[in-house]
């Protein structure tokens, strides 16, 4: 078993393809997980994508698209080792994990009113 392990959860009124498209942005990866290369092992288009992680961790990370409703949940897994260090700070990757889905959130719900269909965002 990793000594990081973190699951987590969002849902985000909006399509699986945008959805799918800012979370395969490769300069939105490497400002909401720093630290962290990440090389694409399977992009399965809009139900997510898996990577191979390397830097501060080593080990694997998803994010798998999952339909609900009007939109999808987002599930953020990380499974990893630290590297040279020996506690991991899986607070602080689960907290990148939880900005990342809040900032794809954010950008996609804009101008949506609660009870509203999803609109696609301008970005």
């Amino acid at each position: 078993m990793s000594s990081v392990q973190i699951a987590d959860q969002t849902f985000l009124a909006a399509p699986a393809s945008d959805v799918a498209e800012l979370v395969g942005d490769t300069r939105r990866q490497r400002s909401w997980f720093p630290g962290l290369t990440l090389t694409v092992q399977e992009d399965r288009g809009e139900k997510g994508i898996r990577w191979t992680v390397a830097g501060e961790l080593t080990g694997t990370m998803e994010v798998w698209l999952e339909p609900m409703l009007d939109g999808v949940v987002l599930h953020y897994f990380l499974h990893a080792e630290p590297v040279g260090v020996s506690t991991p700070d899986a607070h602080r990757r689960r907290v990148a994990g939880k900005t990342m889905s809040f900032e794809i959130k954010a950008l996609l719900e804009r101008g949506r009113a609660a009870g509203e269909p999803p609109v696609r965002a301008v970005r």
